[in-house]
């Protein structure tokens, strides 16, 4: 957060107080903050804590004025609980939801299954766990490692003529987080009214991160340890062209008609490959020959779609072997 107002400092000191709109995730954002971008007339779309989603309990278990976007992921623009003038668009995506669940169940099984071995421990009639501390302690290290599902259990230690554990699971809270499961929130104080471009403008920031990851992936070059500030401000500027490629690809495709999914169009086009064959003949030079492989019909589509001619015709090689052939002397 300290990061954060070091950086809107820096940029009203180069460009001056013109609109922009600050987009950042929740691991970012203070109330502090949001009061300065507020004081300053400056315009935020910002993620919020989980806790937060609870205050839309009732929004988020009525099933109208959800927006369906391309991609599955349900939208809702809600007013704020105070008041206020800021606007919170509530979100649902299936696959995080998915995903969120099987984190928090596998997480919930590991859980159980150390409770289990520590309630044998204390049942033990040989060498039992005789001091409460010490059951205590080793209760606190299993809810430490597992913190998506600590709180939906209540965990009791009974002190009877010697010690027992038991928990039973929060029903509360257990259908709460089935409740929020893939759900998450967003705050701003924009005029826009339509919750889909809302979250177009929100969903930036993973191209904004992508592009930092293609240097990692796509470039194989990490772990990259910077040791002055140009070497990063290089990186930095390597990341940027990353995206402004990315971003002119996306464009790109839309204005064909392809969606905005560059990934899957790239994987498409890592199908066409080539081949130089080089051919000596008697006159002591070599003859090169490239050779394009030929697409299937779906990637020969595309190819035509985006405008996309290859290099040269597709040659077969008995063509090449053969007009090699009739060109040596």
């Amino acid at each position: 957060m300290t990061t954060v107002e070091e950086v809107i400092e820096t940029l009203r000191r180069k460009y001056g107080h013109e609109r922009r709109i600050w987009v950042m995730d929740r691991g970012m954002v203070s109330e502090e903050i949001l009061e300065q971008l507020r004081a300053s007339g400056a315009s935020y779309l910002v993620g919020t804590p989980k806790s937060m989603l609870r205050q839309f309990e009732t929004q988020l278990l009525d099933e109208r004025e959800w927006s369906r976007l391309a991609n599955g992921v349900e939208v809702k623009l809600c007013h704020a609980p105070d008041g206020s003038r800021e606007r919170f668009v509530l979100c649902r995506a299936p696959g995080r939801r998915e995903k969120e669940h099987a984190m928090r169940q596998r997480q919930l099984d590991r859980m159980v299954a150390e409770l289990e071995a520590l309630q044998r421990a204390v049942r033990r009639p040989l060498r039992p766990l005789r001091h409460r501390p010490l059951v205590d302690q080793r209760i606190g290290r299993i809810l430490q490692r597992y913190p998506r599902a600590a709180r939906l259990l209540q965990i009791t230690v009974v002190e009877q003529p010697g010690l027992d554990l038991t928990w039973h699971v929060r029903t509360e809270d257990s259908n709460w987080a089935d409740l929020a499961d893939g759900a998450y929130l967003l705050r701003t104080n924009m005029a826009e009214a339509d919750p889909q471009s809302l979250w177009e403008t929100y969903i930036r920031l993973t191209q904004v991160e992508f592009s930092f990851r293609v240097s990692k992936t796509d470039l194989g070059i990490r772990p990259v340890y910077h040791h002055t500030d140009t070497r990063a401000q290089a990186h930095i500027l390597v990341c940027f062209l990353a995206l402004v490629l990315w971003r002119t690809l996306e464009k790109w495709m839309t204005a064909c008609g392809l969606g905005t999914a560059p990934r899957p169009l790239l994987e498409q086009l890592a199908q066409v490959h080539s081949m130089d064959v080089v051919l000596p003949t008697r006159a002591g030079r070599d003859m090169r020959l490239r050779i394009v492989s030929r697409p299937e019909s779906a990637l020969a589509l595309l190819l035509d779609r985006l405008h996309l001619p290859l290099p040269n015709q597709p040659l077969q090689m008995e063509n090449v072997v053969q007009k090699t052939a009739t060109q040596q002397p």
